[in-house]
Order: C-alpha cells, then structure tokens, then sequence
C-alpha cells in the first residue's frame, strides 16, 4: 500500500511539474530592420546626411577656390602680405572643419537617439506581445547567439514584425 501510495504521488508530482511553457523566438536585427518606422526613419535621415555632404562639399570646393585664388596673387604680393593671407585662410578652413566635425557628430547623435527610440518601442512591443499572446519566453536571436538554434515553429520573427508594423500603422 505504502508502495502504491509512493509511487501515485510520485506521478501527482511528476505530472504538476510537467506545465508546459510556451518559448519563442525572434531575429532580432530583422525585427528592428524590417520595422516599417525604422525604414521610414532612415529614408528621412539619408535627406538629412545627403544635405550634410552637399554642404560639406560645397564649402570644401569654396576653400579650395579660395585657395588657388591665393596662389595666383601670392606671387604678386609681398612675403608678409602672402603669410598673413595664407594664416587667414588656414584659419578659415580651420574654422570650416571644426563646424562641420560639430554638425557632423550633431547628426550621429540625433540619428542614434532615434534608432534607440525604435529598439525601445520593439522591446516593449515584444515583451507586450509575449503577455498578450501566453508566451512565458520570447528569447532574441542575434550574431552573439544568445539562441544557437531553435526549431522553425518557434522562430515568430515574422508575425513579431507583421503586428508591429500593424500597430504602428494604428499610432498614425
């Protein structure tokens, strides 16, 4: 009796232990690259990086005028007149690369501000879907292999962008 007693609890215990849990996972870097805000984000950001260079060559091209301006009348002028020109202008390309080195890093700011703006939002979209959808785990799946492998009905990537992009549509 005390055999069957023991081994009917063993099994009572075995079977509550035996729960399942519901595990998935995403690409990380395909969820955040196919994130249509993400896309949208980056076309509008070219614009801005495109701009940046079309002014950075246009003054560059306004030194370089300058300077072969000074070349031809260097020649012309007295040795100080020549030097003290020559200051002005290393000077003023000096000045030109400090603003734009300033408005460059300006930019890679704002354009990384906003890429961790977007990750956020997928984490939190995510984890947000995971309680909704009865998931106990939803791991990432990236280059450092934080998910080595995982069977292709668990890989939830593309219904992870499809309702994102669909909730994001919904926040327009």
């Amino acid at each position: 009796m005390k055999k069957i007693v023991g081994v009917l609890s063993f099994i009572l215990v075995l079977t509550s232990c035996q729960e399942q849990q519901k595990i998935a996972f995403v690409d990380n870097s395909k969820v955040v690259n196919e994130f249509q805000k993400k896309v949208d984000f980056e076309k509008k950001f070219q614009t801005k990086v495109d701009k940046f260079n079309k002014k950075a060559d246009s003054l560059d091209k306004a030194i370089q005028m300058e300077a072969q301006l000074f070349q031809t009348k260097a020649a012309k002028m007295s040795q100080k007149n020549a030097e003290a020109e020559y200051q002005t202008l290393v000077q003023k390309k000096q000045m030109q690369d400090y603003q734009l080195k300033s408005e460059e890093q300006s930019l890679q700011a704002e354009g990384q501000k906003q890429i961790d703006t977007l990750i956020k939002e997928v984490k939190a979209f995510v984890k947000d879907y995971g309680k909704k959808n009865g998931y106990t785990y939803i791991l990432g799946a990236n280059d450092a292999g934080s998910v080595m492998y995982g069977a292709e009905s668990s890989d939830i990537t593309d219904l992870i962008i499809e309702a994102l992009n669909a909730e994001s549509k919904k926040d327009e």
